[in-house]
């Protein structure tokens, strides 16, 4: 059975693949081809039901769970991990004397379906300019506002690791408030299926996912594959190893009881919503 698996070039995805991908374990009657693109763009083609088996952000897997469901490894799930509000440092000290001024500026998304912008609108009144754009570019976004002008940024990924060397100042982190408020780790993005197949495939391809994962903890302690390198090849690759040490954890083996408890909440908090 030859099945496409969709899933971003982030560190932590492809540290998470590589080995399913390139015969490093047992694949039985099971033959993969990747196609990498940023979550939002999964997002969407999920939406069209473009690929067998896809990475989806939780917030845009709400929406669509008669068409996909999820897998219990390979998750991006934990705590600690969430995106990070951030601006310049005019706007960051303006803000700590006048809060309310955040619901005016404008505030750049790596996507409207992702659990990025789920959190932006769980921590702070609905904002009245959402701007949507790639994540790679809302960092140089920030950055590129005039001395007067006020603009924030949902950062994730890697950004997480680069922002405060730019000189972009952390407003909030929309993880850890998740966190505080709901004491439940925080559920990022998934690997789904398409709910046409078996039961005993979505049972095989779980534990294949699982097994590429254990293999990559035990065999890339310290020497990252070069499938990893050429998707981040801008990265230094310390900041690679931060990535995947934040990103694949425990709940990438087995989503915990704890993040299915998360998951259900944020679809509630959807279902009440609409």
């Amino acid at each position: 059975m030859e099945l496409t698996v969709g899933f971003s070039p982030c560190p932590n995805d492809t540290f998470i693949f590589d080995a399913l991908l390139h015969g490093k374990i047992d694949t039985g009657k099971y033959r993969f081809t990747a196609l990498l693109e940023d979550v939002e763009t999964l997002n969407q083609w999920a939406g069209k039901g473009k690929l067998a088996i896809t990475k989806m952000s939780f917030a845009a897997s709400g929406y669509l769970q008669q068409q996909y469901d999820l897998l219990p490894a390979g998750a991006a799930l934990g705590k600690g991990v969430g995106p990070l509000l951030i601006t310049n440092a005019n706007t960051a000290a303006y803000l700590v004397h006048h809060p309310e001024a955040l619901q005016h500026m404008p505030i750049a998304v790596p996507g409207e379906k992702t659990t990025a912008n789920f959190l932006l609108h769980y921590y702070c009144s609905v904002p009245e300019s959402i701007l949507l754009m790639p994540f790679h570019s809302i960092e140089n976004w920030v950055l590129s506002a005039s001395e007067n002008e006020n603009r924030l940024g949902v950062i994730i990924h890697e950004n997480r690791f680069t922002y405060a060397a730019k000189g972009l100042v952390k407003v909030q982190d929309l993880g850890a408030y998740w966190e505080l408020k709901t004491g439940l780790p925080i559920p990022l993005g998934g690997i789904f299926i398409q709910s046409g197949f078996s039961a005993s495939v979505k049972k095989d391809i779980a534990e294949l996912i699982r097994k590429s994962v254990a293999y990559a903890f035990e065999h890339y302690t310290h020497q990252l594959p070069e499938f990893v390198k050429v998707h981040a090849q801008e990265m230094e690759e310390e900041i690679m190893w931060q990535h995947i040490r934040l990103y694949v954890n425990k709940e990438t083996l087995q989503i915990s009881n704890d993040g299915i408890k998360a998951i259900q909440l944020m679809r509630d908090m959807q279902n009440n919503k609409a």
